[in-house]
């Protein structure tokens, strides 16, 4: 059956692929050599834009002149690698050329990023080559729908693509529309289901791996690998061996033989996700066994298929006392990873969160990145907003990324975090089955960044937001881009100034983790303190008289962030308790600070609100309401968190507000 472009559903919306963005290729003629079978999908994008506006495509040989030509060469003139490409323009006509297919597919969604660009002038040859050769999404969607987390755990976009009534979602070209928008970012791989594998989705591995087939079939088209999430206990829950040992020989050939059925299912399948030993998840722990032994059992039952075991390092106790100030949250991946540096097999992975507790609006990088020379890492990001507003407000995380990834554990002549994550990078999607895709229409912007951030993570993160603003608006007004930078590309900052101060972190409610509540995990066994008294705020993890949590990274950081004095003013709370008139190097007190931000915050949402309603003569209408719908939500979450941040911090310390602002 031949390739088509995927249709979707009327009112569902394109995201960063509109028609229109194909128009400078559809109305050229194209030169398209090759047969393979990702080739035959890049014929049927072209076709089909030439369709729409005029131009033409041919498939072999062809002495004629082209526009462009789209060649896969294997290593003819140099490999370029199974998805880099190069691309270059002389007489007249644009070249790309690959030596596999997934090069070429995303030689040709470069193409389409270029639009007029890619017609004009001469260009030298350009290599163009991902950073790292995974670029993957979790979705934590469930097949059954939880009591507690719903269909998509920490999901706000409705329900999920993949799944629907307990079984595989029967609407095929949703998700190869899904799997086409994720190849024209540069992700190549998906995890189908949640992280916290339940019993029905424990059984996806085994007897109901036919549908995991089905919606890799759909993927497959655009070069996207399927993963699974399984539980470590398998072999006891669908085997009904009395243990999952993983040393044990019987438990071992039951994952070597289920491995087998799986690959024989799915050829391609990419491999496991595993959360083990956490926040209730079994694990090696029970038999008294390392995470290495564990992640090894399934590295080595996935390694005949070329798989890969993704073996996550979010491992802490969750059943801390929060009398307890000793125990810190932060420690845990690297005191429990670090000394099995270089224990691992070669095919497994370990998927580092950006920072040490749970993808908080600002927190340190993990010092975990530094401390495993001789382990593949990964580095995993939530593009889900779980604690960034959910996709009600608007949040844009491409400068906090962009951070992360540049960050370097061994100070200025190290290696950066982008650079330390040969495994690859990951990110829990905000993808769902809402007409806009991600629940607010522009929260697709922070999915299409994470797509080229994985894809060159030193990239600069603004000039992938003008990207994602051409494509998703084509022949933009400079008015409406204009716009658009305004009201996304300071968003996190703004987001972050009238939530948790100074790197603290939470103050959310707790379960669901939507709105303010300063002591809402004070007093719980999560482990996420601030510590506010009288007298002050923040965590001491100091190693002269904290946690020791800062004595964990290498120098220059660990020097940097032991003092209050040198820590940046941004992680000061993170690493430090100080008094509430500690001055920071703004020049102001900390309650100040605290003040003043969340009166900015506040401003800064409203006139984000303001210069969103002045646009709506040029966006579409529906999506001009569903983000004024979100702004008003925005606005009025924004001032929940000022008053009762503020209030709290004026209660706590007794310092007025020094600009005479009212505070409950």
């Amino acid at each position: 059956m031949p390739i088509t472009v995927p249709v979707v559903p009327e009112g569902v919306d394109p995201a960063w692929l509109p028609p229109d963005a194909f128009r400078a290729l559809g109305s050229r003629r194209t030169l398209i050599l090759g047969s393979e079978p990702l080739v035959k999908t890049v014929h049927s994008e072209v076709a089909h834009a030439c369709t729409q506006f005029g131009g033409e495509v041919v498939r072999g040989a062809s002495s004629a002149p082209h526009d462009l030509v789209l060649r896969l060469a294997g290593d003819e003139g140099g490999s370029t690698g199974e998805e880099g490409f190069t691309h270059e323009r002389g007489a007249g006509t644009t070249t790309v050329t690959a030596s596999g297919q997934r090069g070429l597919l995303y030689g040709l969604f470069h193409v389409v990023r270029l639009g007029e660009d890619a017609f004009r002038g001469a260009r030298p040859r350009e290599v163009h080559q991902p950073a790292t050769a995974l670029r993957m999404l979790d979705h934590w969607d469930n097949v059954a729908v939880h009591p507690v987390m719903g269909q998509v755990e920490r999901g706000y976009a409705g329900g999920s693509l993949f799944w629907q009534d307990g079984r595989a979602h029967g609407d095929s070209e949703r998700v190869r529309a899904y799997g086409r928008l994720l190849a024209a970012c540069g992700v190549n791989a998906v995890s189908v289901n949640n992280v916290n594998v339940h019993d029905v989705e424990a059984h996806l591995l085994t007897d109901r791996i036919g549908e995991v087939a089905q919606i890799a079939q759909a993927l497959r088209p655009y070069g996207i690998r399927t993963h699974l999430s399984v539980t470590f206990a398998a072999p006891v829950v669908l085997g009904r061996l009395p243990t999952a040992d993983p040393l044990d020989e019987a438990v071992r050939e039951w994952w070597a033989k289920a491995v087998a059925a799986v690959y024989a299912a799915i050829p391609d399948f990419g491999g496991f996700v595993v959360k083990a030993d956490s926040e209730g998840q079994p694990g090696p722990f029970t038999y008294g066994r390392t995470h290495a032994d564990g992640a090894n059992m399934l590295a080595s039952a996935l390694a005949p298929h070329d798989g890969t075991v993704h073996w996550r390092a979010f491992v802490y106790d969750h059943r801390q006392d929060w009398r307890d100030r000793a125990t810190d949250r932060a420690r845990a991946a690297y005191d429990h990873f670090a000394p099995l540096d270089g224990k691992f097999a070669d095919n497994a992975v370990l998927q580092v969160k950006h920072g040490p507790m749970d993808f908080q609006v600002r927190e340190p990088v993990s010092p975990v990145f530094g401390a495993l020379p001789r382990t593949r890492v990964a580095v995993e990001m939530q593009v889900t907003q779980e604690y960034t507003g959910q996709q009600k407000h608007v949040c844009w995380l491409g400068p906090m990324w962009s951070e992360v990834l540049r960050f370097r554990p061994e100070g200025e002549q190290g290696r950066s975090v982008g650079e330390l994550a040969t495994g690859g990078s990951v990110a829990v999607s905000n993808a769902g089955d809402d007409p806009f895709w991600t629940g607010h229409p522009l929260a697709q912007a922070n999915l299409y960044t994470f797509g080229r951030l994985s894809w060159r993570p030193d990239a600069d993160p603004l000039r992938i937001l003008d990207e994602w603003i051409a494509l998703t608006f084509p022949a933009v007004p400079e008015r409406l881009a204009a716009g658009l930078r305004t009201v996304l590309r300071n968003s996190w900052r703004t987001y972050e100034k009238y939530t948790a101060p100074l790197g603290v972190g939470f103050m959310v409610q707790p379960g669901h983790h939507y709105g303010p509540a300063v002591d809402g995990y004070e007093y719980s066994p999560w482990g996420t303190y601030h510590f506010a008294d009288r007298d002050g705020i923040g965590v001491d993890r100091s190693a002269a008289t904290g946690t020791g949590y800062a004595g964990q990274y290498s120098e220059p950081w660990s020097a940097r962030y032991e003092s209050a004095a040198s820590c940046p003013d941004e992680l000061l709370l993170f690493f430090h308790h100080v008094p509430y008139g500690h001055v920071l190097k703004s020049g102001k007190t900390v309650v100040q600070h605290i003040y003043d931000t969340h009166f900015e915050g506040v401003e800064e949402a409203e006139e984000a609100r303001r210069v969103w309603a002045g646009l709506a003569d040029l966006v579409e209408p529906a999506r001009h309401a569903r983000v004024a719908e979100r702004f008003e939500e925005q606005v009025r979450g924004a001032r929940e968190w000022r008053d009762q941040v503020n209030s709290y911090f004026l209660r706590k310390s007794g310092v007025p507000d020094e600009r005479g602002r009212t505070i409950y």
